[in-house]
């Protein structure tokens, strides 16, 4: 089995990111000039996923809106000769049905938003992708996922070594081996996992990220999944129910993870995405330096 579609909770308020995000949904946070939303859904295209589905929440109609054809600024745009530009606004429309929205009606929760999509994933496999998580590698970390999916067939989890101070931030695993799972030691067989222990109550340092394919025996798991860590129905606890069922891999990604829903991590995914463009890089760099020598001269002064 293939896996075609994939699930993207977008019904979070952002609060973290207030004033910004008191009418504009973090997911149209830009890195360089692109929305967050907008990096995630071209991530699942270049997997193959052939529909993404977007869990959505009241006042974001802004992210479907986004996908939709823009009659007037794609004509103002054809009128001034701007065709570059106009090739753009194209290139980030998708063709009608390939991202459709359903509606999360109360903020219960990661593993409550992914159930919210059940009817619309059906019975088949499907990958999750947190607009918040900016993943970049190459290929896409979701394509190297879906090829080793296409091998072997199990439920995964894409997954990190992260400071043991910072467990009680992620799902974290208890693995049986690493690279027990084949995929060139990418792979390790999980044994268990918790949401968020508190810092030396971990049973390892390997946290989840925001990447996951999973088998639809996640869905009826999830219908009976009581509230978890902070009064919500937490995924993680729902796959660790999954656990007794079936083998689920944590996949180690080639690639960097940015955490754009902290201000710190949006600004390194800024800085370095923009390192990486040939027309922003040259007027960037001297920049940074400068700023960076100043800042630490100012700071030697006061010391």
């Amino acid at each position: 089995m293939k896996v075609r579609k994939a699930v993207l909770p977008v019904a979070g308020m952002g609060t973290r990111f207030l004033p910004a995000t008191k009418v504009s949904p973090k997911e149209m946070l830009t890195v360089v000039d692109k929305p967050l939303v907008q990096y995630a859904i071209e991530e699942a295209f270049a997997a193959g996923i052939e529909q993404v589905i977007l869990v959505n929440g009241r006042g974001k109609g802004v992210l479907e809106d986004h996908f939709d054809r823009a009659p007037e600024l794609e004509e103002s745009l054809k009128s001034r000769g701007k065709e570059a530009l106009l090739d753009l606004v194209h290139a980030s429309t998708p063709q009608p049905g390939r991202v459709v929205s359903v509606r999360q009606m109360q903020a219960l929760g990661l593993g409550h938003a992914v159930l919210c999509a059940r009817e619309a994933v059906g019975n088949e496999p499907f990958a999750i992708l947190l607009p918040d998580d900016l993943m970049w590698g190459e290929p896409p970390v979701l394509k190297q996922m879906t090829e080793a999916f296409e091998t072997t067939q199990r439920s995964m989890l894409a997954v990190m070594e992260v400071p043991s101070d910072q467990t009680d931030k992620y799902g974290i695993l208890d693995i049986m081996e690493e690279g027990t799972g084949g995929g060139d030691g990418r792979l390790s067989q999980i044994r268990a996992m918790v949401e968020k222990p508190p810092p030396g109550s971990a049973p390892s340092n390997l946290a989840v990220m925001g990447r996951y394919i999973l088998t639809p025996e996640i869905f009826p798991l999830l219908a009976r999944q009581g509230s978890g860590a902070g009064g919500e129905i937490q995924l993680t606890d729902a796959m660790a129910a999954l656990l007794s069922e079936q083998t689920i891999h944590g996949f180690r990604f080639q690639g960097t993870r940015y955490d754009c829903g902290d201000k710190a991590g949006w600004q390194m995914a800024n800085l370095s995405l923009a390192l990486e463009r040939d027309d922003l890089r040259e007027r960037l760099l001297p920049f940074l330096r400068e700023t960076l020598e100043v800042w630490q001269n100012n700071q030697s002064s006061k010391d």
